[in-house]
């Protein structure tokens, strides 16, 4: 495969939809050739926007034997068969989380994509950010030592500034609301700080604006080391920094508190930490894993993991 890898955007669904297709048009090993949705109107509008035909036939785009893979903004309700069929033809797969809305759909989605050669990567972009590089290096250091707590915190006011769509308010498509889509990433990341292991999950939603499903949530859980993790979202506050705390016997990580600062206490006092580059976003990691024939393992090790914590999170509401 000599040529540029040959993507199709699979639904205008999901609001990363249009950034999806950019990042496809602007990776130096990758060029965009079609939209499709369910929706004629809105994948024809997002197919316009990116300067790319139009194709309303699903099978017949992945029949197209010039396609190598596609980046998967559909429903989250649909994940599960729209996935199956594109592992079934063969293409490699970019998809907007949460990869299934069950763990057993993402066992199935991976199963298949093993057996036919196919790469999937999750868009877990948080993982990729100079902040988590370094939280990694403070946690891999034990810097903190044993950890007892950890709170993140991502929200923003898409509900009370009414600005995304409809259909994020369906749970018979969305799965649910603010935990199911943007605590996602306050959820790896609290992974990544705790161990995908929780003892137990307790979950705090409530609609504010009264569109059927939570708007604002909070989730606790416990590790079977005894530490706490807080994990914080909501579609209803306009000016929520986006932060992490770490807690442990022998410091303090904090970050975005002040001004997207990390600062690190402990008995020798508080400093701030530099914070790296961001490494390759999730949409280069799939390129590399396609071009390697190497799969994102850790990915979706973590997409499995999330899925865990949406699912149980949801029931305990």
């Amino acid at each position: 495969m000599t040529h540029p890898l040959r993507i199709a955007v699979l639904s205008a669904w999901h609001v990363h939809a249009e950034e999806y297709g950019r990042a496809a048009l602007d990776h130096p090993d990758t060029e965009l050739v079609a939209v499709w949705d369910d929706d004629a109107e809105r994948g024809a509008a997002l197919a316009a926007t990116l300067g790319v035909p139009f194709e309303a036939d699903l099978d017949a785009l992945l029949a197209r034997e010039d396609l190598d893979g596609v980046t998967n903004t559909t429903a989250t309700t649909d994940h599960d068969e729209i996935l199956g069929k594109v592992i079934a033809s063969g293409k490699h797969v970019f998809t907007e989380k949460l990869l299934s809305p069950t763990v057993e759909g993402c066992d199935a989605l991976t199963s298949a994509a093993s057996a036919a050669g196919v790469q999937i990567t999750v868009s877990l972009p948080r993982l990729s950010h100079g902040y988590t590089v370094a939280l990694r290096e403070v946690l891999e250091a034990g810097t903190l030592g044993r950890i007892s707590y950890s709170r993140v915190r991502l929200a923003h006011n898409g509900s009370t500034g009414d600005w995304l769509p409809a259909r994020f308010y369906d749970p018979a498509e969305a799965i649910g609301g603010a935990f199911s889509d943007l605590a996602a990433h306050p959820v790896y990341l609290t992974q990544l700080i705790l161990g995908a292991e929780s003892s137990s999950v307790r979950a705090a939603y409530t609609d504010m604006t009264g569109r059927g499903v939570e708007d604002n949530a909070v989730v606790t859980i416990t590790t079977p080391d005894g530490a706490i993790g807080v994990i914080e979202t909501g579609f209803v506050t306009p000016f929520s920094p986006f932060t992490i705390e770490v807690q442990g016997t022998e410091g303090t990580l904090l970050y975005g508190f002040d001004e997207g600062r990390m600062q690190l206490g402990t008995a020798e006092g508080w400093k701030d930490l530099e914070v790296p580059a961001d490494i390759d976003a999730p949409f280069a990691q799939w390129v590399t894993a396609i071009r390697t024939g190497t799969p994102a393992t850790e990915n979706l090790e973590r997409a499995r993991a999330l899925t865990q914590l949406v699912v149980a999170a949801n029931a305990a509401a």
